[in-house]
């Protein structure tokens, strides 16, 4: 089994990226969905969390409001790290299993985890390679603008907070620049997975 660790700035594509993955034979586990997972009633990070930051962060039904967690954590790097304390140690308990499962169903496998904040976490050491999705940084604010609903301010704020992709690429072993059309990404994903399975017996 391949240990791979998928991870890029906000909105770099990174989700792309991973499903073409998926599509050409990988193993997929996206980390962030875990971790927001954790946040709901019930979960495992719920009952910490609301204890840590208050019940204040939780809207009418009794959940998490995220974007309310979110006005927080991306204003105090102390509290953003408080929260990854808390998320994080469920994630990966989570990801170990998942592992442990496919070690035992597919151990020829390419066992890929797609998460935010790999690098700044220290968590790529735990994989065998890493991939890094990059984009021009204009279109990094405009397609999370886009996708998230957020002004350019509250973008620019929780990219301040992000190691800077310049940074992380000194992490990564391949990278796959998604600045082009969806094509161009695709042929780039190709090439990284046909590397990938080269390692595999």
């Amino acid at each position: 089994m391949l240990r791979v660790g998928l991870t890029g700035g906000l909105a770099t594509g990174k989700s792309h990226v991973g499903e073409y993955l998926a599509g050409m034979g990988c193993h997929l586990m996206k980390a962030d969905e875990i971790g927001h997972q954790a946040l709901e009633p019930g979960g495992g990070a719920f009952s910490e969390v609301i204890s840590a930051f208050g019940r204040g962060i939780l809207n009418q039904a009794g959940e998490i409001d995220r974007r309310a967690l979110g006005e927080i954590v991306f204003k105090d790097t102390g509290q953003l790290a408080l929260l990854n304390s808390l998320v994080h140690p469920v994630v990966i308990g989570a990801e170990q299993e998942w592992y442990e499962q496919l070690e035992r169903e597919d151990p020829n496998g390419i066992g890929i985890v797609e998460a935010a904040i790999l690098i700044e976490t220290g968590s790529y050491k735990r994989f065998q390679k890493i991939i890094l999705t990059v984009c021009d940084p204009e279109q990094q604010i405009e397609r999370a603008m886009s996708r998230d609903r957020l002004s350019r301010r509250e973008v620019e704020a929780r990219l301040s907070r992000q190691m800077s992709l310049d940074e992380k690429r000194k992490h990564a072993d391949f990278i796959v620049d998604t600045s082009g059309d969806k094509n161009e990404t695709l042929i780039q994903t190709r090439r990284v997975y046909k590397q990938l399975r080269s390692m595999m017996p």
